[in-house]
């Protein structure tokens, strides 16, 4: 007899139950992101953030941002691993919105998948949870999206947008910045989040080094390395607003830091960073090494070891790098600005790096 079975979402490859058990898995995360001017639960069509907090404001300014992790998602697919990428996520976001000087307030995420593996999806958000604590954000909502046929069981993509608030007159940028500042650097924590396909082509593709392999320059497994988390710098930029004058940021991500620094430096005059200033990690340099990729390449597609920049007035450079030594956070004096000349508006990197 023919099958008189209608079709069904299920059959199609959706899974309600299977994401609403996501849902109630996730919710304790969620929770431990609250912020008091959030209002409600998980599980509204919107979610709900108690803008009369802004009064306390001459002239709130609202930033936003939004933003992925690229193809490193692919690396924790393949290893398995899920709680991690979630930070990338949120540092790829709020670190944007910190640049201007703006308070990170709340965020959403959108997770899609080829199947909803419930404990999966948790872990995906846990890690996004913990990045907001990180952040100082709420995260007031999301959506997990199941598309079969178009992706594998097992794929996956994570996206999330944020919005921050800063006052207008402490709005920070380009026309802050004079002749003579200096440029502090901070440390990243690895890759962070770009430049992944370069690295998957090289080390993957074209040298076909195991993932789970231990490498002796890193000190532990290249699964490991390539999974470090994304530094969250917010709260630090923040503390270093309060303790000293702050001109700019300059959050280092897709195109690298000589690139990402130009885009504050205004008309007339010209940042200048020193690579004998600092180190790269080894994982910069394997990179390099395996896949002859010339230093230029690399600076314009890697942090080569700077996930943020702050421009200071020369005398508050002391106060900034102690600040930042008392978060934890590794930071130098890299450079300064200074006139234009030949260089034209932008930033050069000049010297060699240190050994």
């Amino acid at each position: 007899m023919p099958d008189t079975t209608g079709a069904s979402y299920a059959a199609a490859g959706v899974d309600i139950e299977a994401g609403d058990r996501a849902v109630e898995l996730m919710k304790e995360w969620v929770k431990k992101t609250q912020r008091p001017e959030v209002l409600g639960g998980l599980g509204g069509f919107a979610g709900l953030f108690d803008a009369s907090a802004l009064k306390n404001y001459d002239r709130p300014l609202l930033a936003s941002a939004t933003d992925g992790v690229g193809t490193k998602v692919d690396i924790a697919r393949q290893l398995g691993v899920y709680d991690t990428i979630g930070h990338d996520l949120v540092a790829m976001v709020m670190d944007d919105i910190v640049v201007c000087g703006a308070e990170p307030l709340f965020m959403t995420d959108y997770i899609c998948v080829g199947k909803v593996h419930p404990e999966r999806v948790a872990a995906i958000v846990k890690g996004i949870a913990e990045g907001c604590v990180l952040a100082g954000c709420a995260l007031v909502g999301g959506e997990t999206a199941e598309h079969p046929g178009l992706l594998g069981a097992d794929d996956f993509d994570v996206a999330g947008a944020g919005t921050g608030v800063v006052e207008a007159d402490r709005l920070l940028g380009p026309d802050r910045i004079l002749e003579g500042d200096a440029v502090v650097a901070m440390a990243a924590s690895g890759l962070h989040s770009n430049g992944y396909s370069l690295v998957r082509h090289v080390l993957l593709n074209e040298a076909g080094l195991a993932l789970d392999a231990h490498v002796d320059d890193l000190g532990r497994t290249l699964g490991e390395e390539l999974l470090e988390p994304t530094k969250i710098y917010s709260l630090d930029c923040l503390a270093l607003m309060r303790t000293t004058e702050v001109h700019a940021f300059s959050h280092v991500t897709g195109g690298g830091l000589a690139a990402n620094l130009a885009r504050v430096i205004p008309d007339g005059l010209h940042a200048t960073v020193d690579r004998s200033t600092w180190t790269p990690a080894p994982v910069f340099d394997l990179v390099g090494r395996t896949g002859k990729v010339e230093r230029l390449e690399l600076e314009k597609t890697l942090n080569m070891g700077v996930g943020m920049i702050a421009v200071v007035p020369q005398e508050s450079a002391d106060v900034a790098l102690t600040t930042l030594a008392d978060r934890g956070v590794d930071a130098w004096v890299a450079g300064e600005i200074t006139a234009r000349g030949d260089h034209g508006t932008g930033a050069t990197m000049t010297g060699d790096y240190a050994r």
